[in-house]
């Protein structure tokens, strides 16, 4: 003797703080693969006119059943998957490349050993503004945006943060 069906119905709310119900009466709704409701709708101001609206759509009582099942039909309605997928550890980035030292390096590969006023090009003497004035105009030959190289638009990037941070750092007494 099989048991008589139940109807359900789920409700969720929608972007513009309206309800969407959902609801089944022909069959439970199953997960795997995902079986669209028998009628749905949004709109509803309150749960209970939501409520209303799905068992007026299945001209019977309906019993009320998680969320995430009206969710899961949004999703289909955006064109998603019904479920997300599990959101897993995220795999740590690797370590920067060791220096012979064995430590890991400070500054980009590519400005290792370079003086960030030679990156600039400016003389070592060179003041806050003069730095300013240099790096904007090389900014505006490497940014990406601009069509120039990112790798390098970086390396200049560094060398202005370096030679501004040894212009303002305070000078030790001997």
């Amino acid at each position: 003797m099989t048991l008589p069906l139940r109807g359900v119905y789920a409700v969720t709310p929608t972007r513009r703080r309206r309800f969407l119900w959902a609801a089944w009466w022909t069959a439970e709704p199953a997960r795997e693969p995902f079986r669209p409701p028998d009628a749905s709708q949004g709109g509803a101001r309150t749960v209970e006119e939501a409520r209303a609206q799905a068992e007026r759509a299945a001209g019977r009582p309906l019993v009320e059943i998680e969320p995430a099942w009206a969710t899961a039909w949004t999703r289909i309605l955006r064109g998603e998957p019904p479920w997300p997928k599990p959101r897993g550890r995220r795999e740590a980035p690797p370590p920067p490349a060791a220096e012979p030292s064995g430590r890991a390096p400070s500054r980009p590969a590519s400005a290792r050993g370079v003086s960030p006023f030679a990156v600039l090009g400016l003389p070592e003497a060179a003041g806050a503004a003069e730095v300013r004035r240099a790096f904007r105009r090389l900014a505006l030959v490497t940014h990406p945006d601009r069509g120039g190289d990112a790798g390098e638009f970086m390396r200049v990037k560094w060398a202005h943060d370096e030679a501004m941070s040894r212009l303002t750092r305070p000078k030790r007494r001997a």
